[in-house]
């Protein structure tokens, strides 16, 4: 991920999405672009690596997880979701196990489960 979310701005834009959640409110493709790309930063910071590629279409992929490094085509361990569910991951309101049960989560390779690392706390 090239350009780093300040905290301040990260935790702002979540709060603007848990208040608009909870309002039943629409929320801003700047504030979820924002929340979704902290969220990712906070992962990399977490478990830095290069095995597994976490995409978040259309706002963001970092590479993390130690081990074995991948450089040319597409990586052997891909986790791909929407930012909706990716934030509802990272942030604790949705267990990895239930999204994947939903069909939410596309996970590939034998190192994609990210159960272990989530939720974050940011």
């Amino acid at each position: 991920m090239a350009r780093q979310i300040p905290t301040g701005d990260g935790r702002a834009a979540l709060a603007v999405l848990a208040a608009a959640t909870d309002a039943g409110e629409a929320v801003s493709r700047a504030d979820r672009a924002t929340a979704v790309r902290y969220l990712l930063q906070l992962l990399e910071e977490k478990a830095p690596g290069h095995t597994v590629e976490v995409r978040v279409p259309p706002f963001g992929a970092v590479q993390v997880v130690d081990g074995p490094r991948h450089t040319r085509g597409t990586p052997p361990n891909v986790v791909e979701t929407d930012p909706e569910t990716w934030i509802a991951l990272a942030t604790g309101s949705r267990s990895w196990s239930d999204a994947a049960g939903a069909g939410l989560i596309t996970a590939s390779g034998t190192r994609a489960d990210l159960s272990a690392l989530l939720p974050l706390r940011p």
